[in-house]
């Protein structure tokens, strides 16, 4: 296939990367439409690293060169080149990256078989914000988090946003969603995991207390960004964990949480 040059933005080919701001929208067509959106050179290679294909990508033509790798690689996929204002039209924002791919969204793995051979995950309930969930990826990919769990509402990893902040790293730790805490805390008992909520309350115990009789497996549950974790989550959890703070501040941004829990926890383990 070889590289297209768009001069009109009538060609059915480009629907995957129309209004890119428009979140609701993009909520309910990704996940559904078999996609997700890869930004950045190095996005793309992570994806395809991870064994994710392309099935087009949109490129500024000044990227080209850098890019030639994906021609060579994926005859068969659709390269698109344009210029700065007509990406900017079709996409609804300025491509400050330079390249977009359409991946093909891969098969979701059975929770069971992440489990299996892990000893720390994280769990996200439901967080909406996706720079948050991109984010939490990061630090659990940097932090040694063998995978990662998300609950029904929790927002997509795979949006364009998360896969961004998160530097790529949602397509290099695994993950996969799962069910209701009725469902999950079983799964997680099973396995042979603890579960540590982190979470304010009368019962908590601080971080450095946990960590010093760390068990061998620990699952850590982060809540979302307004009320914490839910009720469920917490009736679930077999401890709850809380980080110490000064100056009367009571708690950190979600993103900022897992990063302090993750590190604690691989202190402990190291």
């Amino acid at each position: 296939m070889p590289v297209i040059p768009i001069e009109s933005l009538d060609r059915p080919e480009l629907a995957d990367y129309r209004g890119l701001t428009d979140v609701a929208m993009r909520r309910l067509l990704e996940p559904a439409g078999g996609l997700y959106l890869a930004e950045s050179g190095k996005v793309i290679e992570r994806a395809v690293a991870a064994g994710h294909r392309p099935r087009s990508v949109l490129l500024q033509q000044k990227w080209l060169a850098d890019l030639e790798w994906i021609v060579e690689r994926f005859p068969e996929v659709p390269v698109f080149v344009a210029d700065d204002a007509l990406l900017e039209q079709l996409t609804g924002f300025a491509m400050h990256r330079g390249a977009l791919a359409a991946m093909h969204r891969p098969v979701l793995p059975d929770p069971r078989t992440l489990l299996q051979d892990a000893r720390t995950v994280v769990v996200l309930e439901d967080i909406v914000d996706h720079t948050n969930v991109g984010a939490a990826f990061r630090s659990a990919a940097g932090l040694g988090a063998d995978a990662v769990l998300i609950t029904p509402r929790c927002a997509d990893p795979l949006y364009r946003r998360s896969v961004r902040v998160s530097m790529g790293t949602v397509l290099q730790v695994p993950w996969t969603r799962i069910g209701e805490w009725s469902e999950a805390a079983p799964l997680l008992h099973d396995a042979g995991f603890t579960i540590a909520a982190l979470a304010l309350g009368d019962d908590s115990i601080p971080l450095p207390e946990f960590t010093r009789e760390l068990p061998e497996r620990v699952a850590i549950v982060l809540g979302t960004e307004g009320d914490g974790l839910s009720r469920r989550a917490l009736a679930a959890a077999d401890v709850k964990v809380e980080i110490p703070m000064l100056h009367g501040v009571d708690s950190l941004n979600v993103a900022a949480a897992s990063a302090v829990a993750l590190y604690a926890v691989s202190a402990a383990k190291h």
